[in-house]
């Protein structure tokens, strides 16, 4: 039996250029971190006292004689794909809810991996695992999904992440004054709409609208490029990357007409009347997290303005997803 963690992310700069319709084209870039928030995946093979032979646990519950049986498409298509032909017992446990914008489908799928990697006894790579996800997720699940989520959630650490054509990923560690890095941590703030959604249906619109949004996304990649050197310069004041997180929301929430909403909007509105200098809504939008930047004097004013909606403390985190419990072997062998 083994246990893995694999951390949820967020997401600053660059989302949607991490598509393959568009970086396959025209190469992409974000600017993203691994935050301490969790996704755990319990594996084990199952004991053969049972009339089935797979087990999986998350918010519903399947017991099947067939990977073909299994409703949930990723642990379906991971199985598949690593050739499992054990029986096996799956449980899923999360920090934070699913569809919510914090990459949250991608951990789970990263973490499988990790872990029926660990059942088989191999090690591989963090490039191997995120790149095995997006293969699940993109090409066998079909889902409609970048490529900076499964990345993050393997490599872990606030990263410059570069997509190019064929494939081809660089992950860069952003490497920040250790001040600096504490004061960015200390301006932002997390908040849960109430709602989550599917991203996936979001993300076909936008998809869709690639061939009309190049100059958009080009303006969101020169956006993250500009962000960076704002980190990095530690002469730079913090206050214009919160308003540079201002300016790519505006322009970010023209590229699909279900990115946002009224509800969302005026949420966002709120926060900016009291003291925000920025922020954003997570993941492909349509509802989940939303990351606010503001002032550690302001933000106690914002809390209590959006005091319908739940605050949720997090911190920066380096490690991607992980093996944190390994029992090899077990004293059945399958006979049948």
């Amino acid at each position: 039996m083994n246990i893995s963690r694999t951390p949820f992310r967020i997401s600053f700069f660059g989302g949607g250029t991490d598509y393959p319709d568009w970086y396959e084209e025209q190469g992409g870039v974000v600017l993203s971190t691994s935050i301490n928030k969790y996704c755990y995946i319990t594996c084990r093979y199952l004991p053969p006292f049972f009339d089935h032979k797979y087990r999986i646990r998350y918010t519903k519950r399947e017991e099947t004689n067939t990977i073909q049986e299994i409703q949930h498409p990723s642990v379906r298509e991971c199985l598949l794909y690593l050739q499992v032909n054990r029986g096996v017992e799956i449980a899923h446990n999360a920090d934070l809810p699913a569809r919510s914008g914090l990459g949250s489908s991608s951990s789970f799928t990263v973490g499988l991996l990790h872990s029926l990697y660990a059942l088989q006894g191999k090690m591989v790579s963090k490039r191997q695992l995120a790149l095995d996800a997006m293969h699940v997720e993109q090409d066998r699940v079909g889902e409609n999904i970048g490529s900076q989520d499964q990345t993050i959630a393997a490599f872990g650490g606030f990263n410059r992440i570069t997509f190019h054509k064929q494939q081809r990923i660089e992950v860069s560690p952003v490497i920040i004054d250790r001040d600096k890095l504490k004061e960015l941590q200390n301006c932002l703030m997390l908040f849960f709409t109430g709602f989550s959604r599917n991203a996936t249906d979001i993300a076909k619109e936008q998809i869709k609208n690639i061939p009309v949004k190049k100059k958009e996304l080009k303006t969101m990649t020169a956006m993250t490029e500009e962000a960076i050197a704002i980190l990095c310069n530690t002469h730079d004041d913090l206050d214009n990357f919160g308003k540079l997180l201002h300016e790519n929301w505006e322009l970010k929430r023209t590229l699909s007409s279900k990115i946002t909403n009224a509800h969302i909007d005026e949420m966002y509105e709120t926060a900016r009347d009291a003291g925000a200098l920025g922020g954003k809504l997570l993941g492909a939008g349509g509802g989940g997290f939303m990351l606010i930047f503001a002032r550690p004097e302001d933000q106690l004013k914002i809390r209590e303005r959006l005091g319908k909606l739940l605050y949720v403390p997090f911190k920066f985190q380096t490690a991607g997803s992980q093996i944190i419990f390994y029992s090899p072997g077990d004293s059945f062998t399958e006979t049948s």
